[in-house]
């Protein structure tokens, strides 16, 4: 390869064209300031040095949530060496990462461990499921005070909608209170499917019109709409009409767009690929969620089982493992092999862990302490574990993760300020993440 010399600014002419007045001004100023223009330089230097930093690494995020409380000893934080008591009922399983194992049903997400970092030190106060939700949902402890938008409310607010197609979806359903938009106009709450995709012959609710309904007349009670809402805009101001124009605003976008339509099309994927991702809850969930960020969704919001075992751990992890097993490591493969990985964050969360030991009832009650959450894609590292928890999974032992970490560095990573602030009624100036810092050791 011949060297590349370096072009200085007596390289190019263009350089020596007649300086401006406002370059002028300009130099004036900086030197009013205190700085020479090689100081000033260094200064702009840094801060570009900074933007590259927060730069968007993720251009969608699909949240898999385990309500209930998922147990970490059973699935990503086994403790082979404990006694039995703790240990509980269920053998491990060696990864794709020498030395780290999984619980005995995590056989294929084994196989992918070098593709995804999984975090053994989650931790925070909240024992009760709806304070937990709350937590995860939001990256805020609950507050009598205010109600706190949902991460994809946020995201919805900062990032806006692509390609004709909601900002923030939730599968099935949405599924608590808090995933919704807060103290945010109610413009940024979450598209619901209002179905189950799993289900034989699932549409999305409201996505096509009635028929008998031409375009020509479509376009009509559009325009007679509109002309309704700009009356009674002129008479009354409120979130909630301004809120509603933008809702029937983008309700006609994804109904007039085919190609918007047709993210939620399942039944056009291949069933060599909807197979792969496994005939059930699981799958067809993780594939439309996938389907949805490839179209153009920002942020998915995806439930799957019921974690909340306090009696017969070993049955319920049976019964509920497999199935999230198959269709994870289906997800990240089938994102990995098209190319979205990097530009796609996946994060499995619950609102809390399980006790160290095992209870009367052969189950685990509620543990908030410690337990374990996982990231893929989106700039977090390839084929790593960060943290972990102490011999008998009852405490985080090294690198503690908090909420607002987590949530900081997942805004980071989709190009939001965690410490920029939105504004709540009043005019009240509230940080996105409150108390966050970005865990750079969790990224590439």
């Amino acid at each position: 390869m011949s060297e590349i010399k370096p072009v200085t600014w007596y390289d190019d002419p263009s350089h020596f064209r007649k300086a401006s007045r406002r370059e002028f001004l300009f130099v004036g100023l900086v030197g009013g300031l205190g700085l020479s223009l090689g100081n000033f330089f260094k200064l702009r230097a840094e801060e570009a040095a900074l933007a590259e930093v927060i730069a968007p690494k993720a251009e969608s995020l699909i949240h898999i949530f385990l309500p209930g409380g998922c147990a970490h000893q059973e699935m990503w934080d086994p403790k082979p060496f404990a006694p039995i008591e703790y240990r509980g009922p269920l053998s491990t399983i060696d990864t794709a990462l020498p030395g780290v194992k999984f619980s005995q049903y995590m056989q294929n997400t084994a196989k992918i461990a070098d593709k995804i970092t999984v975090v053994r030190s989650m931790t925070h106060g909240e024992a009760a499921h709806e304070r937990g939700t709350h937590n995860m949902f939001t990256g805020y402890r609950p507050s009598p005070a205010l109600q706190y938008p949902a991460m994809g409310s946020v995201v919805s607010h900062e990032l806006g909608s692509r390609n004709n197609l909601p900002p923030y979806v939730c599968i099935p359903n949405v599924p608590n209170e808090f995933a919704g938009s807060g103290y945010l106009s109610t413009a940024h709450g979450p598209f619901s499917l209002g179905g189950d995709p799993a289900n034989k012959g699932f549409k999305v609710r409201d996505l096509n019109m009635h028929d008998g309904i031409a375009p020509e007349r479509f376009e009509r009670r559009r325009s007679i709409l509109n002309t309704v809402d700009e009356h009674f805009r002129t008479v009354e101001k409120s979130d909630a009409l301004t809120a509603m124009d933008s809702f029937y605003q983008s309700a006609y976008s994804l109904v007039s767009s085919q190609s918007a339509r047709e993210a939620f099309n399942l039944a056009a994927e291949p069933e060599k690929i909807r197979a792969e991702y496994g005939a059930h809850d699981a799958g067809q969930r993780m594939l439309m969620a996938r389907r949805l960020v490839e179209g153009g969704v920002r942020f998915v919001s995806m439930t799957y089982g019921g974690w909340d075992m306090h009696a017969n751990i070993a049955g319920g992890i049976q019964q509920q493992v497999p199935k999230f097993d198959q269709a994870y490591a289906a997800l990240i493969t089938d994102l990995d092999r098209r190319g979205m990985l990097d530009k796609t964050l996946v994060m499995v969360t619950s609102e809390f862990g399980r006790t160290p030991k095992i209870n009367k009832d052969a189950g685990r009650d509620h543990w908030p302490r410690v337990f374990s959450v996982a990231f893929a894609g989106g700039g977090f590292k390839r084929g790593y574990v960060h943290g972990a928890s102490d011999p008998t999974g009852s405490e985080p032992d090294s690198d503690p993760l908090t909420v607002e970490n987590m949530a900081a560095t997942v805004f980071n990573q989709l190009g939001i300020k965690p410490e920029k602030k939105l504004m709540a009624p009043g005019n009240r100036p509230i940080d996105i993440v409150r108390n966050g810092e970005v865990v750079a050791d969790l990224l590439a």
